[in-house]
This record gives C-alpha cells, sequence and structure tokens, in this order.
C-alpha cells in the first residue's frame, strides 16, 4: 500500500468508518514494516489504543488517495 500525499489525499473522519474498517486500518498502520514506537516494547492492543486516541484528539488523521484508492493515517496533524 503506498503512502497517499497529504495534498492530493482527502481527509476522512474516522468517526465515518465502520469499527471493523477502522480496526483494521489501524492494525495496518501499527503492524507495517519499519515502524518503530522507541524502546519500549508494546502489545499490538496498545499500539492500537495509542493510534485511537491520537485520532481522537486530531493528532493524527486518515487521509484517502482517490487516485490509488487508498487510505493511511498520518500522524503529527493537530490543527
Amino acid at each position: 500500500m503506498s503512502a497517499p500525499s497529504e495534498s492530493s489525499g482527502v481527509d476522512v473522519p474516522y468517526s465515518a468508518l465502520s469499527e471493523d474498517a477502522l480496526e483494521t486500518l489501524i492494525t495496518e498502520f501499527v503492524t507495517r514494516d519499519g515502524t518503530d514506537y522507541g524502546t519500549v516494547e508494546r502489545t499490538l492492543a496498545e499500539k492500537i489504543a495509542d493510534v485511537r486516541r491520537q485520532l481522537e484528539r486530531r493528532e493524527a488523521k486518515i487521509v484517502f488517495d482517490p487516485e490509488t484508492e487508498t487510505a493511511n493515517i498520518v500522524v503529527g496533524t493537530r490543527r
């Protein structure tokens, strides 16, 4: 899955996704190769909960790229 560029993507409120779709997207994001969470090992459930909180606090957002029909979570987006 290629990451959409923020400028060409469409912001999607996390609340617009079904619970299953949101869980799947977050799980894919946190299990992606190369994802680094520091020196402390965290469980999958902890990582998922962290990303969900970031979405709720608008510290992350979901971006859909209509050209590739893919969605990605972009962190560090607080406005």
